[in-house]
C-alpha cells in the first residue's frame, strides 16, 4: 500500500481511499471525474446569469420604452387649441386697426403692465385667440432700439420657457409686438400679492423653468443671448404654472469667441452683477448672478 505524504488527516490514507469517490475530481487513475467539470458548472452558471439579466431587462425596459413612446404620441395629438390658433395668426399680417380692435383701442381696462419702454395690453381677436400687445413708447429714443432688439432676438428663439412672438406691427408712429398671452400673470404678482400663493414645490419648479430658459439662451442658440434683466416681473406663468421669460428689450447677443461686451444700458438695480453695475460689462455670468438673487427672492419672498 502506497502512502502519500499529504500531511494532516490524509497522511495515513492510501490511493484506494479515493477510488470511485464521485464527489471528487482529478486524475483518471483514481476513477473520479476530470477536474474541468467545475469549470463547466461555472460556465453554465454564467450563461444562466446572463440569460436572467437579459430577461429582467426585457421585462422592465421594453414596457417602459413602449409607455414613453405612447405618452409622446398622446401629447402630440393633444396639442393645445390655442397653439393652432397662434400658428394661424402667425401666417397672417396684422394691421394697426386690427390691434386697436383687439385691445379696444388700447383701453386702460386691458392694460396688463408697463415698463421702461412701453406698456402691455391684453387683446382678443375675432377668432377668440387671446394675445398680449407690447406697445413701445416712441417718445423715448431708446424705444426704437429696444423694438429692433426684441424683434431680432425673439424671431430666432423657440423654447417652452420663452414667451412666443406671433408678429409685429410697425409704422413711423407706432411700433408693437404681438405675443402669446400668458394668463396667470407674472411671478412677482404671485410672490407679493395676498390673493395668490405658491408652495415650495411650485417655487422650485418655477426656478427650474427659469434655469432651463437661461441654459437655452446661453448654450442652445447659434449665438449666446444675454437677457440682462432676469427678475420675477419678467417671468410669466401659464395655466400649468410653467414660467416663460419675456422682455428682451435690453438683451445682448454675444459674437463668436466673445465672452463679454460693454453696454451703457443698466438693468434693474438689486439684480445686476457688480461688474455690470460698475463698469457696464455684461456676460452670461451676469445672468447667473441675477438668477441667484431671484432664487433667494422666490424662496424667501424678500
Amino acid at each position: 500500500m502506497v502512502k502519500y505524504p499529504w500531511g494532516g488527516p490524509f497522511k495515513n490514507l492510501s490511493s484506494q481511499f479515493f477510488i470511485y469517490n464521485e464527489a471528487l475530481c482529478g486524475s483518471s487513475r483514481f476513477s473520479v471525474p476530470p477536474g474541468h467539470t467545475s469549470s463547466k458548472h461555472r460556465s453554465n452558471r454564467k450563461k444562466l446569469l446572463v440569460l436572467s439579466l437579459l430577461l429582467v431587462i426585457a421585462i422592465v425596459f421594453v414596457p417602459m420604452t413602449f409607455m414613453l413612446l405612447w405618452i409622446r404620441y398622446i401629447r402630440g395629438k393633444r396639442a393645445p387649441p390655442q397653439a393652432e390658433s397662434l400658428s394661424t395668426v402667425t401666417r397672417e399680417r396684422i394691421s394697426y386697426n386690427e390691434l386697436l380692435q383687439a385691445t379696444d383701442g388700447l383701453s386702460e381696462s386691458n392694460l396688463i403692465g408697463s415698463g421702461s419702454f412701453g406698456a402691455v395690453y391684453k387683446g382678443v381677436f375675432r377668432s377668440g385667440t387671446a394675445i398680449a400687445v407690447k406697445v413701445f413708447n416712441l417718445q423715448l429714443d431708446v424705444a426704437f432700439k429696444s423694438f429692433d432688439t426684441e424683434c431680432e432676438v425673439l424671431c430666432s428663439l423657440r423654447h417652452r420657457n420663452l414667451v412666443k412672438i406671433i408678429t409685429s406691427c410697425s409704422n413711423p408712429d407706432f411700433k408693437a409686438l404681438v405675443l402669446e398671452y400668458i394668463p396667470n400673470g407674472s411671478l412677482e404678482k404671485y410672490l407679493y400679492s395676498h390673493n395668490y400663493f405658491l408652495d415650495t414645490k411650485q417655487r422650485l419648479s418655477i426656478m427650474i423653468d427659469v434655469a432651463c430658459a437661461l441654459e437655452y439662451l446661453h448654450h442652445g442658440c447659434l449665438l449666446p443671448v444675454i437677457p440682462c434683466d432676469v427678475k420675477p416681473s419678467n417671468f410669466f406663468l401659464d395655466e400649468d404654472m410653467v414660467a416663460h421669460l419675456s422682455d428682451f428689450g435690453i438683451s445682448k447677443l454675444l459674437g463668436e469667441d466673445q465672452d463679454d461686451l460693454y453696454t451703457r444700458t443698466l438693468a434693474t438695480l438689486g439684480y445686476i452683477a457688480p461688474e455690470y453695475g460698475l463698469d457696464g460689462i455684461v456676460s452670461t455670468k451676469c445672468d447667473i448672478y441675477s438668477y441667484g438673487i431671484m432664487l433667494l427672492e422666490t424662496l424667501t419672498r424678500r
